[in-house]
């Protein structure tokens, strides 16, 4: 310390007033949630996830992390893009519904609870292939079907892939969010 004291010299510190660049501040953080690994920030998440009554595998909240994290700048922001995985919906987006629940979406929707729950392989892969197939016999827009499945899921239009989604969900919870929301929706 006594060596900082005698090298420290005032002449060298600038005459012009600090700045703070507070947009530079975060985009530095958002650039720093990006760099660490998923298991670091998913650390960082759990008392978050606390302060909110859940509790989940910690492989679970890593994945989710590594879904996110490019959507936010600080931590305390991951809950308000990622709470869906967490908390399923009780109330539907009333905007996305007008845009995006259609007339037969309710039918879709159960028809397509009946296709995920024949799926053995529950993958995102598997998942993928076995709706895309199905909407492809079926002749329906996949946008009509994949836009009310994220509202069935996530009761709004954000979220990842639609497949990412159910996938971290289960199959379980899939379907309970979807049949849930149909009741609600019809």
């Amino acid at each position: 310390m006594q060596e900082l004291v005698e090298l420290f010299d005032l002449n060298r510190c600038s005459k012009a007033g600090a700045k703070f660049d507070y947009k530079k501040g975060i985009w530095f953080n958002h650039q720093y949630i990006q760099k660490k690994s998923n298991e670091d920030v998913a650390a960082l998440f759990l008392p978050v996830l606390k302060a909110h009554g859940v509790e989940a595998p910690f492989e679970k909240v890593a994945t989710i992390v590594g879904m996110m994290k490019e959507r936010v700048s600080f931590v305390s922001e991951l809950w308000d893009v990622c709470d869906f995985f967490f908390v399923a919906p009780t109330e539907y987006d009333e905007k996305t519904v007008k845009k995006r629940w259609k007339e037969d979406s309710a039918k879709c929707m159960l028809e397509l609870a009946d296709v995920l729950e024949a799926i053995e392989d529950f993958s995102i892969e598997g998942q993928e292939k076995v709706v895309m197939d199905w909407i492809a016999a079926k002749g329906y827009h996949t946008g009509n079907i994949m836009n009310a499945f994220r509202l069935t899921l996530v009761g709004e239009g954000k979220g990842p892939h639609m497949f990412d989604i159910s996938w971290v969900l289960g199959k379980e919870e899939t379907l309970s969010r979807m049949k849930r929301a149909v009741e609600i929706l019809k």
